[in-house]
């Protein structure tokens, strides 16, 4: 019999050793910008194509590499970090396993101009699927270029995989910003599609956090500084004030390099447990400074999971330093407050002032204005009259809308239900007040029974469906502010934002692009002008930077419902707000109007029906 064991031909094993380090083409840019820091660049430009599908271009000026060393950095396991066992115990540097480049090389068509700043030309190699094409002398600027394209050409299944573009550049951001996290001495660039995303200077930390965060954030920094035996503690956490219900700005580096890891996340938190409601997340930047010989970065192919030597010591102090630099938050000592100047003491002698003089029309009528909407070809509509006595007689809602098998027919197709503090529907005039238990539920007769109802989940359901109906009629009535406010997003914000702006505008937001990721807001939909505007723009995009909504019952939102919903949500009345028995009636009636009364948008039940009967079987 012939042998059947054999060694695999370099190129599979490539492409085996790709499927671990190159996931998708943010593990490209992630491997090819950590090569570039390694090298002492600082400057680093990165140009992508097509979410990275058609090219990722990572261009460097650090120390190039010679004609040999062009060629021998695409072999399997070939490195410069790497002479003896011991260094592995003593790494400083990034990449150091020499998969990256013969992994990309296998799974892409690649190219690479590199110079040593002493040599007069450059060296040229370009490879597809592991094999190389040419290599020739090129005239090149100092530095290394490398071009990826076409990435997953000969594994189409990988390729099929890929997300959206939105999301796998989103994914790509998120390794420049954890790479350019740690260096800020290094000037970075990103553009994508030929337009700029990012563009950092090499600034200090605390300059360069400021350049990625919201404004919100970078003003609440305070600092962390803290030297022990063991280790070295410094970057920055974000004020109580600061803390978020949804994607916190959390950051974890050693010795240079971005990690994930849980159980000194628990640390974080619970130094902020006394400072922050329960659900919301802090904020933070952290870096340690340890001896490598107490680390193991390589336990993951993406070496994000590092093992530490002593983790209890070590949590025990990064809990130290957040509670320590919660102690550099300002406050206020009025013992201590310096009076600038002297209160000139009173006389008794006043000046009279001059009265104001008003000017005014006297056959003004500010509701005989015409207000229009924002896209007029639309067509007007009304709301449609409801027969409140024949829903008092009949069964219910409990059987005629959606039940849990999934029936979304209702008798009570009644459309259109604007917010709670427009006045419509009209209030019930049918039934006594509703009984208001605990602060926030609603409990009304019916004729078959008793309906308790979630009266903030009533009204997430009113406001959504007005915010459809907007949407979809693309009729948005805007309130212009009389002072436009500036909003700046960051760069991976700045990404969902023209995905729903026309939905915004249909709702009734009134944006301009300023550039540079800011936007003015001229104008809120009508009934919101008390809302804080720019907190519920971030909180909206907040939302939508999750790249899929789904809801408690696995329901998944299309991109218009969650920007309606994320609205709703936060317009809505809170949990425990005390309302009085006519807005209660009106959020009943606006609630019957629905066609889904039974759920939200999510899934979550809004109301229950308690029989007679039911109640008959309690209390005997």
């Amino acid at each position: 019999m012939s042998d059947t064991i054999h060694l695999l031909p370099d190129a599979i094993a490539n492409q085996i050793a790709a499927g671990e380090v190159i996931q998708r083409p943010a593990s490209v840019v992630k491997e090819l910008i950590e090569n570039a820091v390694d090298a002492g660049a600082n400057n680093i430009q990165v140009i992508i194509k097509d979410a990275g599908r058609t090219l990722i271009q990572v261009i460097d000026n650090g120390k190039g590499m010679s004609v040999t060393d062009a060629r021998m950095a695409f072999e399997r396991h070939a490195t410069s970090k790497i002479r003896t066992s011991q260094d592995l115990f003593a790494l400083t540097t990034l990449g150091f396993r020499g998969e990256a480049l013969a992994s990309i090389a296998s799974v892409a068509h690649v190219e690479l101009k590199t110079r040593r700043p002493d040599d007069e030309l450059g060296s040229l190699i370009a490879l597809g699927g592991s094999i190389i094409d040419r290599q020739e002398p090129v005239a090149v600027a100092a530095g290394s270029n490398f071009a990826v394209k076409n990435l997953f050409f000969n594994v189409p299944v990988r390729r099929k995989f890929l997300k959206s573009n939105d999301t796998e550049f989103k994914n790509i951001l998120t390794e420049v910003e954890r790479v350019a996290l740690v260096n800020p001495n290094i000037a970075f660039s990103l553009i994508h599609d030929d337009k700029e995303v990012l563009s950092l200077l090499a600034l200090g930390l605390r300059l360069r956090i400021s350049q990625l965060v919201e404004r919100k954030i970078a003003q609440s920094l305070l600092p962390i500084n803290v030297i022990t035996s063991v280790v070295k503690i410094s970057g920055f956490v974000g004020a109580p004030e600061s803390s978020k219900r949804k994607n916190p700005q959390q950051y974890f580096f050693v010795n240079g390099r971005y990690m994930q890891h849980f159980y000194f996340q628990r640390a974080v938190m619970q130094a902020y447990e006394p400072y922050i409601p329960a659900g919301d997340k802090p904020n933070y930047f952290i870096y340690l400074q340890i001896d490598p010989a107490n680390i193991d970065v390589n336990i993951h192919p993406t070496k994000t999971e590092i093992k530490f030597e002593n983790e209890p010591l070590l949590y025990s102090i990064i809990l130290s330093a957040v509670k320590e630099a919660f102690a550099t938050m300002p406050t206020l000592n009025f013992d201590q407050a310096e009076i600038v100047g002297e209160i000139p003491a009173y006389t008794g002698q006043q000046t009279a002032a001059e009265p104001p003089s008003v000017s005014y029309k006297s056959g003004y009528n500010p509701f005989k204005e015409t207000e229009t909407a924002t896209y007029s070809e639309t067509k007007s509509y009304d709301r449609p009259k409801i027969d409140w006595e024949q829903l008092y007689k009949t069964q219910g809602i409990a059987g005629q809308a959606r039940n849990d098998t999934g029936n979304k027919d209702s008798a009570l197709d009644t459309g259109y239900s604007p917010a709670l503090d427009t006045g419509y529907p009209p209030a019930l005039d049918t039934g006594s007040p509703p009984f208001i238990p605990y602060g926030h539920y609603l409990v009304t007769a019916l004729k078959s029974g008793l309906a308790i109802i979630d009266q903030r989940r009533a009204h997430i359901r009113i406001l959504f469906d007005d915010y459809m109906q907007r949407m979809k009629q693309r009729k948005g009535v805007s309130q212009q502010l009389l002072f436009p406010e500036i909003i700046t997003f960051t760069a991976k914000a700045a990404m969902v934002l023209p995905l729903i702006l026309d939905d915004l505008t249909f709702i009734g937001f009134d944006l301009s692009d300023l550039g540079g990721n800011s936007y003015s807001v001229n104008g809120v939909p009508g009934g919101l002008e008390k809302m804080p505007v720019l907190e519920t723009l971030q909180t909206i995009v907040d939302n939508m930077l999750e790249s899929d909504t789904v809801g408690a019952n696995g329901i998944r939102l299309e991109r218009n419902e969650s920007l309606a919903l994320a609205l709703a949500r936060k317009t809505a009345i809170p949990q425990a707000k005390t309302i009085s028995d006519a807005e209660a009636m009106t959020l009943i009636s606006g609630l019957f109007s629905s066609t889904e009364p039974n759920y939200t948008p999510d899934g979550k039940r809004i109301l229950t029906i308690l029989t007679e009967d039911e109640l008959g079987k309690r209390l005997k």
